[in-house]
């Protein structure tokens, strides 16, 4: 008769076998089946909403309202972009959002305005210098 040992306990600790938590794991599941669940796993996703960054164009309105303040369209964009940046504070970023989108087409129409004012106030004296000449 031919006996074959196997041993499955290691030679420095004969308490418990090398993998025990593992067996007894593979155990339980085999004894109690796999887990039953008739509903299908659902998952729920959380929006976590970030420090929504909102541009108040303050800077650029206070350009606009320094030197280009053509029509005080500077002013008023100015006003709006602070108006932007109190909203901000205070939480509310529909209200930045509205009033920060009216401040950037001021600046723009502010801009525009300015920009063909410069051209005229150089043109204009140029025309009239050539034609006394």
């Amino acid at each position: 008769m031919n006996h074959t040992v196997q041993t499955f306990f290691t030679p420095t600790s004969t308490d418990r076998p090398l993998n025990y938590e593992k067996l007894k794991e593979e155990h339980e599941v085999a004894a109690l089946g796999a887990p039953h669940n008739p509903a299908p796993p659902t998952s729920t996703v959380i929006h976590i909403r970030s420090e929504t960054s909102v541009p108040d164009h303050i800077v650029w309105s206070l350009f606009n309202t320094l030197f280009m303040n053509s029509c005080c369209l500077g002013f008023i964009a100015f006003a709006y972009s602070v108006k932007s940046r109190d909203r901000k504070m205070v939480g509310d970023l529909t209200g930045a959002q509205a009033y920060a989108s009216t401040a950037k087409c001021l600046d723009i129409w502010a801009l525009i305005l300015g920009i063909i004012m410069t051209i005229l106030l150089i043109i204009i004296p140029i025309l009239i210098l050539q034609a006394y000449q």
